[in-house]
């Protein structure tokens, strides 16, 4: 029985009734050879009109409503707002931290690189600078020291000063001054500058005074000269050879060092300087020696050299400051009365005693003067003064000039074959 249809396996033979002969391989549809081009038409419902087939449609709601919608559980949501707020808190800390990471490795020289030097430490105490230090005491005492500058008509002066009141007057050195017109240029610290003028000086003591018009001044902090002590730590600061801002730190080497100093043609300067061995060059004049705590105790003022007459000398480690108990008293006077007052003992001396280094002879001793007055005389031999021992005629005038005029001071001496004692209360000089 046929449907119509003629079913045939390829090559044209049509596929018999009922079941394949045994002994051979059945075709798609019955017996006969089964061919390779039609070995998958068993599991083909639409190549083979025997296979079961059924097209299911689905049923159309009787009440005629939509289909209740069904959710995926699996299908992906919309984040909620804790959702997100945790999501990028937990993203931000993980780039930061991933962040550091990689600056560490960086800055550690990762990646296999070499690494210098060891892992950081806490600094050694010295190099702290706690105020104390010397780099702390620089620190404050530099904003008080300017550079001074003078012109002339051999050309232009330079040296260093320092602040000593607010309203503007500064201490330098007399030969830093000396010669000019009258006029200064103060260079400060910062690198500004501005005119200044001459207030006064003293040829004799070395010192001179300008003064500056500028607000917000920093004047510096004085010490006491008398109270210090060889080997005390001390700074000298101030523009040597130009170099501003120059800070050099040594020791007091010794005190009570006469100096008799002075150019050609020019004033003898006698003072009892402070010795240190602090580097100290041209230049440097007129500016502070500052002890340990930064208090001014005495100024620049000279140095020793090797040199012969009419080359540049340089620091040999020698190096002497006006006592600032001097330097002191002679500003106020400068000032005050546009001079200063030189202290006298009232004799003249005029060679040393009958041994070398065995005092100072008087040669004269004026009539109404201290030393007249303390029963001393002409040929008398003073040996010490306040126990500091005579042996050059300079020694007497240098050191009676670092006291105030109206300071009694005891003289040793002797006269003939005795040794006596006076207290001489010094005196001002009329001029």
């Amino acid at each position: 029985m046929t449907d119509g249809w003629d079913w045939r396996q390829p090559g044209g033979t049509p596929a018999p009734a009922g079941p394949p002969a045994s002994g051979s391989s059945p075709g798609p549809y019955g017996g006969g050879p089964t061919s390779p081009w039609w070995s998958d038409a068993l599991a083909d419902p639409w190549r083979d009109p025997y296979a079961p087939a059924a097209v299911v449609v689905p049923a159309v709601p009787a009440d005629g409503s939509e289909p209740e919608p069904v959710t995926d559980p699996d299908a992906p949501g919309r984040p909620k707002l804790r959702q997100v707020v945790l999501i990028s808190l937990i993203t931000a800390l993980l780039a930061g931290s991933l962040g550091s990471a990689l600056t560490y490795a960086f800055l550690r020289g990762g990646g296999g690189a070499t690494v210098l030097g060891a892992r950081p430490a806490e600094a050694p105490a010295l190099a702290q600078r706690r105020p104390e230090s010397l780099a702390g005491v620089a620190e404050r005492v530099l904003p008080s020291v300017v550079t001074v500058r003078v012109a002339s008509l051999g050309g232009t002066s330079e040296g260093s000063g320092f602040i000593a009141s607010a309203d503007g007057h500064v201490i330098t050195n007399d030969h830093v001054v000396a010669g000019g017109t009258g006029k200064a240029t103060v260079v400060f610290n910062d690198g500004s500058s501005t005119p200044a003028t001459v207030v006064g000086q003293d040829p004799e003591s070395d010192i001179a005074v300008i003064k500056v018009s500028r607000a917000g001044l920093k004047p510096v902090q004085f010490g006491d000269s008398d109270a210090l002590a060889v080997g005390d730590p001390v700074l000298a600061i101030g523009s040597p050879l130009s170099l501003a801002n120059t800070v050099t730190a040594g020791i007091v080497s010794a005190l009570d060092r006469t100096m008799q100093a002075g150019e050609p043609g020019g004033p003898v300067r006698y003072y009892a300087a402070i010795q240190t061995d602090a580097a100290v060059n041209h230049g440097n004049s007129g500016g502070p020696l500052v002890d340990g705590a930064g208090r001014v105790v005495g100024v620049n003022s000279t140095i020793k050299s090797l040199v012969a007459d009419g080359q540049e000398a340089g620091n040999i480690g020698l190096a002497f400051a006006i006592p600032i108990n001097q330097a002191k008293r002679v500003t106020q006077d400068i000032i005050g009365t546009g001079k200063a007052r030189r202290t006298v003992i009232g004799a003249q001396v005029g060679g040393t005693g009958a041994a070398a280094g065995a005092g100072v002879r008087l040669n004269a001793v004026e009539p109404s003067g201290p030393a007249a007055a303390a029963g001393l005389k002409a040929g008398d031999v003073i040996l010490r003064l306040n126990g500091r021992p005579m042996t050059e005629p300079t020694d007497l005038v240098a050191l009676v000039r670092k006291y105030a005029p109206g300071s009694v001071v005891t003289v040793e001496y002797q006269r003939g074959s005795a040794r006596q004692n006076a207290s001489v209360t010094l005196a001002a000089d009329a001029k």
